[in-house]
């Protein structure tokens, strides 16, 4: 089953946190300093919101699976449409472990399709990319650095 991911960066958190826990009408599932996401079923989302990125606004979108045959599923049908879907590998972002890849649609909006494997204590770092970006989830990358970064 999937599960629509948006993740958005904000100037502040605690005020947005007040902001979409009346909107939701829930208190977020997870918590950090400069991180807080919200597990909904109804809508069926994973919500996050985050103070990393540089460029307030969306910072991406995606699918968030429950296994990795389904991760695979959508690289594959991506690939068969002839859209670089990147490859699926493993990482540590979003204070998660998890598989996934990333593609960019046509207006080019980063997707991060992925399966998370357990928590994590950390945000994440992206060890493969010695340069700095300025976006919550590396996604300012091209659809290849995406595919081999170990960032959300």
């Amino acid at each position: 089953m999937k599960r629509l991911h948006v993740h958005i960066s904000v100037p502040e958190l605690n005020s947005a946190i007040q902001f979409y826990n009346s909107m939701f009408g829930e208190q977020p599932t997870k918590i950090k300093e400069d991180y807080a996401k919200w597990q909904l079923d109804d809508p069926f989302v994973n919500f996050a919101i985050s103070t990393r990125s540089e460029k307030i606004g969306l910072d991406h979108l995606g699918l968030q699976v429950t296994d990795v045959d389904e991760l695979n599923a959508i690289n594959t049908r991506l690939t068969e449409s002839s859209i670089d879907a990147g490859e699926v590998n493993d990482g540590t972002c979003c204070y998660a472990e998890s598989k996934k890849s990333w593609s960019f649609d046509t207006a080019g909006i980063p997707w991060e399709n992925f399966v998370t494997m357990k928590d994590a204590e950390l945000f994440g770092v992206d060890n493969q990319h010695e340069e700095a970006n300025n976006s919550a989830c590396c996604s300012g990358q091209t659809p290849v650095q995406k595919s081999k970064s170990a960032c959300c």
